[in-house]
């Protein structure tokens, strides 16, 4: 499945606000899960593991750095 950008976007915030209702500092947990790869980072909770092990991690790096650039130039 090749993923739009908007969809990756959305699961990362889906995922982030998850994370953040489980106490976790989403940053971290999703740049220890994009570093190493180790499923573990990310919660459960809500589906959140299984819905960010959807995606690749390469793709979720393209996207943030893709939009990093538009933000930034």
């Amino acid at each position: 499945y090749d993923w739009l950008e908007e969809d990756v976007i959305e699961y990362l915030q889906d995922v982030c606000e998850n994370l953040k209702e489980k106490g976790y500092d989403p940053i971290n947990q999703i740049v220890g899960y994009l570093i190493s790869g180790d499923p573990g980072y990310i919660s459960s909770y809500k589906e959140s593991r299984n819905k960010i092990s959807k995606l690749e991690r390469t793709k979720i790096i393209e996207v943030l750095v893709r939009n990093l650039f538009k933000w930034n130039i």
